[in-house]
């Protein structure tokens, strides 16, 4: 089969169908057999145990769970059942992109990390906008923050994560170049790449933003909040330190892979492929890992940076410690400035009933004074 017959960039599976005229070079054992291998090993390990430990924590607090780890349980079982997928990647990558493992892995694997890249994208955006709605709109949230609707968005978000996935696993296929099997897709039509593009753009970049322009908000917000007199900036310097890396840590992980593969896109659209199709290879072949790594970094940054989840962990690896040897309270820096915030709209919406009522009285009486 002809190697241009192929093409990797319509999907977060980035293994290409090598041209066969070219030798396999120290650079792919370098850094692909050998490199790869070991970084994909490595975030299966620390991704699984996490995301399983992280499931398990979460699982035995279910009685006094909170709203956002509702996502936060969904974006784990995502991540991990893509992390299960990790070791054929890890074949892959040793074998310089040879797929060994059969047509149906090469479908299956590559529709579930399909699944999971928008799957984690979604959950993301609506955890996003349930903590602007939390810190933003702290009275009207009340109404809409329920276990039920977050319940029925995870399950409207599986659902259509399954089926934006249904491309790659119809599309996805074990092609065999000089003898030697890849798991590779068909060249693209003008069609389904404009398709992809569209794709792409709906369910990348447009959460992308709404993600930093909540968390961007947030910010402007908590900055308002201290510097107020009597409010401490140490709380303040915490609190957007938190929304800063779950930004950066999602931004480092997705973008870069994403924007390669959308210039790989319009190049396809615009057939200048010929000349840039190397260039953007290679750059979905450095940043791929990047994203693939994003499914073993939420646990961590939820550990580290959440003091609910930690103490749910410690319990859940150290069931024979108290709770108070680590903490038995269940508030956290969301749930403590929803609070601060609830009570600062609700005593202005006071002042303002208070002002409006002290306004119409006045204008009762002038109205009586007129009338005498």
């Amino acid at each position: 089969m002809d190697p241009e017959a192929t093409t990797s960039y319509l999907d977060y599976a980035y293994a290409a169908s090598p041209n066969p005229d070219v030798k396999e070079n120290i650079l792919c054992v370098s850094y692909k057999s050998l490199l790869f291998p070991i970084f994909y090993a490595t975030v299966f390990l620390i991704g699984v145990l996490g995301n399983l430990v992280l499931m398990t924590a979460l699982h035995i607090k279910r009685r006094d769970r909170r709203l956002i780890d509702i996502f936060i349980i969904n974006l784990a079982i995502s991540d991990f059942i893509f992390l299960i997928t990790l070791p054929l990647w890890v074949d892959k990558e040793a074998s310089c992109g040879q797929w060994r493992t059969g047509s149906v892995l090469c479908k299956g694997s590559s529709y579930m990390i399909s699944v999971n890249m928008h799957c984690t994208v979604f959950l993301l955006t609506c955890m996003s906008v349930d903590r602007y709605l939390a810190i933003m709109c702290p009275v009207l949230s009340r109404k809409f923050r329920k276990r039920e609707c977050a319940y029925g968005l995870c399950a409207s978000i599986w659902f259509l994560s399954c089926l934006l996935g249904l491309p790659t696993l119809l599309s996805r296929e074990l092609i065999f170049i000089n003898d030697k099997p890849y798991c590779a897709e068909k060249k693209a039509t003008s069609t389904k790449l404009t398709w992809a593009l569209m794709a792409l753009i709906v369910t990348f970049f447009v959460p992308l933003v709404g993600i930093v322009t909540c968390y961007c908000c947030i910010t402007r917000k908590l900055c308002t909040h201290y510097q107020q007199p009597g409010k401490h900036n140490k709380k303040l310097r915490k609190s957007i330190q938190v929304i800063f890396i779950v930004v950066a840590a999602f931004v480092i992980s997705w973008l870069p892979f994403n924007t390669f593969k959308l210039l790989a896109i319009v190049s396809g659209l615009q057939q200048e492929l010929s000349l840039s199709s190397a260039v953007l290879q290679l750059g979905m072949e450095v940043s791929g890992p990047f994203a693939f790594a994003n499914s073993c970094v939420n646990p961590v940054i939820y550990y580290i940076f959440d003091n609910y989840i930690r103490r749910a962990i410690v319990h859940c690896l150290c069931p024979f410690l108290k709770q108070s040897d680590f903490g038995s309270s269940t508030e956290t820096s969301d749930n403590h400035l929803t609070k601060v915030f609830f009570n600062f709209v609700y005593l202005e919406d006071l002042v303002r009933r208070r002002k409006r009522s002290v306004s119409k009285r006045h204008a009762d009486v002038s109205a009586g004074v007129l009338e005498t």
